[in-house]
């Protein structure tokens, strides 16, 4: 089982240069693999923008990979989005993750300008236009449906090559056939349930297969929003004060989260390992950086050092 941590991106009276700067190091110290964020164009939720934080924590570090999950690439002008990628890329030596997807029929496209009957076919011409963008090729054409791009000269290109690793989201088949058929990996939603997660994981496996890709190839991850408390009514607590934060009164979000004592949270993280999660993306939720300090010092006391122990006695299956 491969570990990820949340990077606090909910933003206070005042920017928390310190606590984020000192996070991020205990992140490092404790041999998470990547730290990651998420993206909020539009809610009632102060949150920072993923891209200029993820360029802030690349300052900040040497080891940790660095993920954003996802960007509503919809939402975002591909070239522009595409050498803002490519900035971050090149600012952190090549360790960034991106998250994609075109977003759901809920977004409110209109204030983007997109037309949010045909959002699906700007995403898949934005993403093949920003891998263009990507690519070896000095000059970049593209006749499509929506832009056309004749002879462009775009410098420069990411570290990683061909380009830094597309992670999809999304839950409904045809989102995991185009995750499979588009993407390099798969994290599942924090606010979906680990078994809703299991049949995703079904379904990615199946595409995988029929599409000739290979397994081994393609990570598998999980957002699992938690709350670590001796009391389990606090911890509960925690939890839905962060997801009612992120996400309003939504419709069973309540059976989405992770929580109680350390005992409590070891557990339901082994459930979703046994789901399929090759990567799971610890996400506490608390409001400030000192709050998701407290949570990351409570799982690094009470939870890592016995998924560590579950990692080397029951691999996944």
């Amino acid at each position: 089982m491969r570990l990820a941590i949340s990077i606090p991106q909910v933003d206070q009276d005042r920017f928390d240069a310190d606590g984020l700067k000192s996070y991020l190091a205990r992140c490092e110290e404790l041999g998470f693999e990547s730290g990651w964020v998420m993206e909020q164009a539009i809610g009632p939720t102060p949150m920072l923008a993923p891209l200029e934080l993820l360029a802030y924590a690349a300052a900040c570090t040497e080891r940790l990979r660095l993920g954003v999950a996802v960007l509503v690439t919809t939402q975002h002008d591909p070239l522009q989005l595409a050498a803002a990628i490519t900035t971050v890329d090149r600012m952190s030596h090549g360790r960034l993750d991106v998250g994609v997807s075109p977003g759901g029929g809920f977004r409110r496209f209109e204030a983007f300008g997109v037309d949010g009957t045909s959002f699906i076919s700007w995403f898949s011409e934005g993403l093949e236009l920003m891998k263009a963008a990507w690519s070896d090729e000095p000059r970049v054409t593209l006749a499509g449906r929506f832009r056309q791009v004749d002879d462009l000269p775009i410098q420069p290109k990411p570290v990683q090559r061909p380009h830094p690793p597309i992670w999809f989201g999304g839950s409904a088949p045809r989102a995991l056939a185009r995750a499979v058929r588009l993407g390099d990996a798969f994290l599942g939603a924090g606010s979906t349930s680990t078994a809703a997660f299991a049949e995703q994981v079904t379904v990615l496996r199946r595409e995988l297969a029929e599409q000739g890709k290979p397994a081994d190839g393609f990570t598998i991850g999980k957002r699992v929003y938690l709350a670590v408390h001796e009391d389990p009514g606090r911890a509960r607590d925690l939890v839905m004060t962060g997801l009612r934060r992120i996400y309003g009164r939504m419709k069973g979000i309540e059976e989405v989260p992770v929580f109680g004592t350390p005992e409590d949270v070891v557990r339901g993280l082994d459930e979703v390992r046994a789901a399929g999660a090759e990567l799971i993306l610890l996400n506490p939720v608390g409001g400030t950086v000192a709050e998701n300090r407290d949570q990351l010092e409570r799982l690094a006391a009470g939870v890592l050092p016995h998924l560590t122990d579950e990692q080397a006695s029951s691999p996944p299956t």
